[in-house]
């Protein structure tokens, strides 16, 4: 690795280092590094236990588990400066453990995750943040054979890429990420970088994975909660535009629990939520890089009492700090598949938008303005 040297427009060789020489361990630095930035494996990953040793009476110690976007659970094993020469093997068991649980047996253990790391926070309702906002009810987790495997290591024996070679063509999910050290002066660079397969061939190894397995969700009562949103859906939209806002004009029914609309903010939408447990308005921002979320939302909460003021009440003011979006929002009570409910859900949502629209339309466009302008972040 080099650094690049624009003024002399050169380049300088990075010297690398060993992790154990530098005093890092295993589970007291790479792994967690891993757990509060899980995005150094170039995915989306939610990481629902670290240390985890309650399989069944063994008390063997699995690194990290983590849940990726399609609901499969991610096996994680770090190594430092050398993979081992059995680190397949356990891998490999702990995926057979896993193999067994059901979906509320993995959100009993994210809970007891959370309890310990955030206490308060809710294991459902954390899941379905992270798959987009999707219904916990209708979300499959752990289906069929899906589990994944990702070793990490700052190299890897031929024993073992040629075993993971050799699962890979047996359709098992397993990746290999070689993870660097580098130093310059007193700073210290870490690497991590997917070794195995190349990331080109990912994607087809994936799909040959998924092709194998059988999906065990009912398809005939997705499609019938899906025609129920939809329908709802198709209610709310015609009341919403019986008002004064032109938000939903060219806004089609969906299937799925939520709908939005642009607010003139690259990536930053109205959006209506309706599942089993509440029905909402909310601005939702998402822009694909947490800073900028967060330069959004901090901008628009630094006007809160005058949103607020015009809002006519009090909003839910969402940060999430360790997700992907931020949340600005009114909620209340109802269950999108309770068709006794439709009208007051519909009621309160379009007056909760039409308001929230009014009160955050200027800020917002200020805002806009200084996104507009805002230097980059690096």
């Amino acid at each position: 690795m080099y650094k690049i040297n624009k003024s002399s427009n050169s380049i300088q060789r990075l010297e690398q280092k060993s992790f154990s020489s530098q005093g890092f361990r295993e589970r007291d630095h790479l792994q967690e590094w891993i757990a509060k930035q899980p995005g150094v494996l170039e995915e989306d990953f939610l990481i629902i236990q670290k240390e985890y040793s309650g399989f069944y009476g063994t008390q063997e110690r699995l690194d990290l588990l983590a849940l990726d976007k399609q609901g499969a659970l991610v096996i994680i094993e770090n190594k430092l400066d050398d993979s081992g020469r059995d680190v397949t093997w356990q891998a490999l068991k702990y995926a057979s453990y896993c193999s067994r649980l059901s979906k509320a047996h993995i959100t009993k253990m994210y809970q007891q995750y959370l309890d310990v790391t955030e206490p308060g926070a809710n294991a459902e309702e954390r899941v379905s943040d992270f798959m987009d906002g999707q219904e916990f009810e209708e979300i499959v987790l752990n289906k069929g054979v899906t589990q994944r495997i990702i070793l990490i290591a700052a190299k890897f024996r031929k024993e073992v890429t040629s075993t993971v070679l050799w699962l890979m063509n047996s359709k098992v999910r397993i990746q290999c990420f070689r993870a660097k050290l580098f130093s310059m002066g007193e700073e210290l660079f870490l690497n991590v970088e997917q070794i195995i397969p190349i990331p080109d061939a990912e994607d087809y190894m994936i799909g040959m994975a998924e092709k194998a397995q059988d999906d065990i969700e009912s398809q005939d009562k997705r499609k019938i909660r899906q025609g129920i949103r939809k329908e709802f859906w198709s209610k709310l939209i015609p009341a919403m535009n019986a008002t004064s806002s032109k938000l939903y004009q060219n806004i089609n029914p969906r299937t799925s629990t939520s709908i939005g609309a642009a607010s003139g903010v690259s990536h930053v939408r109205f959006r209506f939520t309706a599942n089993t447990k509440h029905c909402q308005a909310e601005l939702c921002i998402k822009r694909g890089d947490k800073s900028e979320n967060e330069f959004v939302f901090d901008k628009l909460a630094e006007s809160k009492s005058i949103i607020e003021g015009k809002f006519g009440g009090s909003l839910e003011w969402v940060r999430l700090d360790e997700e992907d979006a931020c949340r600005i929002k009114s909620k209340s009570d109802g269950n999108i598949f309770d068709r006794d409910q439709w009208d007051a859900m519909i009621e309160f949502m379009t007056d909760a938008m039409c308001r929230l629209e009014t009160a955050i339309k200027d800020p917002l466009k200020d805002v806009g303005r200084q996104v507009k302008n805002r230097a980059p972040t690096v």
